[in-house]
């Protein structure tokens, strides 16, 4: 005789099926948060590798191009200073009072 719970090969295959969509369900939810995991990891590597490369270009000699901006920036300064201390070294001007109108 046949059990109360074998409902043939249709009742297998549904069984199966639901199983198979139980299993790809759980799968897509693990999925899901696997990628979001993912890109974090993603996220966190570009930061790290940002960080590198600064601390890189902070650790590099400058370049020619650098050292002449500075050469150019310093010109400046120099031409600022010296302006200022001729003007510094200029006696101040003094200015005599208006006499007063006499009053008659």
């Amino acid at each position: 005789m046949a059990d109360k719970d074998d409902k043939g090969p249709a009742g297998r295959a549904d069984a199966v099926r639901s199983a198979a969509v139980q299993a790809f369900q759980a799968t897509a939810g693990q999925a899901g948060m696997t990628r979001e995991r993912a890109q974090e990891l993603a996220d966190e590597l570009v930061g790290a590798a940002g960080r590198v490369i600064g601390a890189l270009d902070e650790l590099r000699p400058a370049s020619a191009d650098d050292i002449r901006g500075l050469r150019d920036d310093l010109r400046a300064l120099e031409g600022r200073v010296a302006a200022l201390e001729a003007a510094v070294a200029r006696p101040a001007r003094t200015t005599k009072p208006k006499p007063k109108p006499k009053a008659s």
